[in-house]
């Protein structure tokens, strides 16, 4: 399979450059404003920032997914309050989440990498997509927090995975069954 058969090119049907810059556009703006958005969990709320992320790579295709994610880097590289909790700049970018966002253009290019290899179309390889997503995003993510904070390993993934691992199966479970779903709707088309 192809980039073609990805399922924002089969909803357009277009491929042109109009498109592709509107799509990184509004997949980053969708990123963004997912970043804002908390969702109460204990012992830490999550935002829908990382099902957006990766519902981006799943549904744009590895390059264009990546490109996207690029761009919301730089939105908030360049002083846009797109992060989470409003973060912005290269404070954020250097700080103890910076190694997470820098994983999400990973993430979206694995995602849309397994995509564009039909890994999109059944709920249980969507599934096995985003975790290996999660997975990918959080090897720099730990690894930066580290860095930054010197702490050892154990009080890293208890800051920043543990209480995350709930929520990204939440989100898993959300996508696995959205995307093949879409597929579905336009297969009855």
């Amino acid at each position: 399979m192809t980039n073609d058969t990805v399922l924002s090119r089969a909803l357009i049907g277009s491929d042109a450059m109009i498109w592709k810059i509107a799509l990184v556009l509004g997949g980053s703006a969708l990123i963004g404003v997912a970043a804002q958005i908390s969702v109460p969990m204990f012992p830490v709320p999550m935002t829908l920032q990382t099902l957006a992320v990766l519902m981006v790579g799943l549904t744009f295709g590895a390059r264009l997914g990546a490109v996207t994610l690029l761009a919301y880097l730089a939105e908030g590289a360049m002083g846009l309050p797109v992060f989470a909790n409003g973060g912005f700049g290269a404070a954020t970018l250097m700080g103890p989440t910076g190694g997470y966002l820098f994983g999400f253009v990973a993430a979206a290019w694995l995602t849309g990498w397994l995509a564009e290899r039909g890994w999109d179309r059944s709920v249980w390889l969507t599934g096995l997509a985003m975790a290996l997503g999660n997975l990918v995003l959080y090897v720099p993510g730990l690894i930066q927090l580290q860095a930054v904070t010197g702490a050892e390993f154990a009080k890293v993934w208890a800051w920043g995975a543990g209480p995350f691992l709930l929520g990204d199966a939440v989100k898993l479970a959300v996508a696995a069954l959205a995307v093949p779903g879409a597929w579905a709707l336009l297969g009855r088309r």
